[in-house]
């Protein structure tokens, strides 16, 4: 079992940057923080859930959505001592404006499907003013 708990949300300027972290705590026999690839995932208002960034279980490896990886707007990372994924977001629009979530799967690769990740956390809000 997972639990996430994000963070780091809040309401800023267009052209700022910004800080999500997701910390876990993982639970049952045999089972560690590393072991799970991490995502973070985003959903507007009256929009569907949709992929922002993949990292894989030792940080070597990550995918980004395509238009954003272009930009390099995005950041993931990740502290597996700390069993913490990490967000930033540099520079801020106001099409960023979204609930954040965070989520973690036991799939082998890493994926920007939503169904391939089985915990998912309540999300953080991030609110981008122009």
């Amino acid at each position: 079992q997972v639990q996430l708990v994000e963070s780091g949300g809040g309401l800023v300027q267009a052209g700022a940057s910004l800080s999500l972290s997701c910390a876990a705590s993982v639970s049952g026999s045999g089972r560690s923080f590393s072991r799970y690839n991490m995502a973070w995932f985003r959903q507007g208002a009256g929009t569907e859930r949709e992929f922002v960034a993949a990292i894989n279980w030792n940080g070597n490896n990550h995918i980004y959505e395509d238009e954003d990886f272009r930009e390099g707007r995005f950041i993931i990372s990740r502290d597996n001592a700390k069993k913490t994924v990490y967000l930033e977001i540099e520079p801020l629009k106001p099409e960023d404006t979204a609930v954040y979530y965070c989520a973690a799967s036991e799939a082998l690769g890493l994926t920007r499907m939503a169904t391939n990740y089985q915990y998912w956390g309540q999300g953080t809000q991030v609110s981008v003013s122009s």
